[in-house]
């Protein structure tokens, strides 16, 4: 009598299937893009990164410009649920600690592989002209959330004159230590920066 073979487990539904190979190919182009930038990160890189054929990857994005916005756009909106998850387990508010917290935070959006990919993605736009559109609208749309998102957790109250300005010069030197970043560690320095500005902060917010 031959062998039993061995029971299989039920195979997960294709919509299942899709959406983790599509999860895959997201994730391994944000990697590529971050490592090797725009010239080096063609579709049959990410494909195979992410383990799939080069067929399924065009399935699921119809071109290169598709697929890197596309896992740029996905990266960006998991961080800022990362972010978003950071308020249930942050200090008292008006404490110095918590805006110290939320600026730590804020920073760590543009001095990650998210950011090095981004910025790989907005010099290939700068020079060419079926990426720039995309790329314009994709920024606009990622700057405006994380700009809500610290609204959010700081609290912060933009009735009140110079306060969006405040939040608006947070994340515009978040971005400037991001680009620091780019070339050499500079995470000293930046502990610094994140500190006086934690001080900045909680100082228009909680005057007095």
């Amino acid at each position: 009598m031959g062998a039993l073979t061995p029971a299989r487990g039920p195979k997960p539904p294709q919509q299942e299937r899709s959406r983790a190979t599509r999860q895959k190919l997201l994730e391994a182009a944000v990697s590529c893009l971050a490592e090797r930038g725009w010239s080096g990160s063609t579709v049959s890189v990410v494909a195979e990164r992410a383990g799939v054929s080069r067929g399924a990857a065009q399935h699921h994005f119809r071109t290169r410009e598709d697929l890197f916005t596309a896992a740029v756009e996905h990266v960006a909106e998991k961080r800022q649920g990362a972010l978003k998850a950071v308020a249930h387990n942050l200090p008292p508010a008006g404490s110095v600690a918590r805006t110290w917290i939320i600026v730590e935070e804020l920073v760590g959006l543009y001095t990650g592989p998210l950011f090095r990919a981004a910025l790989h993605l907005w010099v290939a736009a700068s020079d060419e002209e079926q990426l720039r559109e995309r790329v314009t609208a994709l920024e606009g749309r990622v700057g405006r959330e994380a700009h809500r998102t610290a609204v959010a957790l700081l609290g912060a109250d933009e009735a009140v004159p110079g306060v969006r300005e405040t939040v608006q010069g947070l994340l515009d030197m978040a971005r400037g230590l991001g680009l620091a970043n780019l070339l050499t560690d500079d995470s000293a320095r930046r502990d610094r920066v994140v500190e006086q500005w934690a001080k900045i902060i909680d100082g228009v917010l909680n005057p007095g």
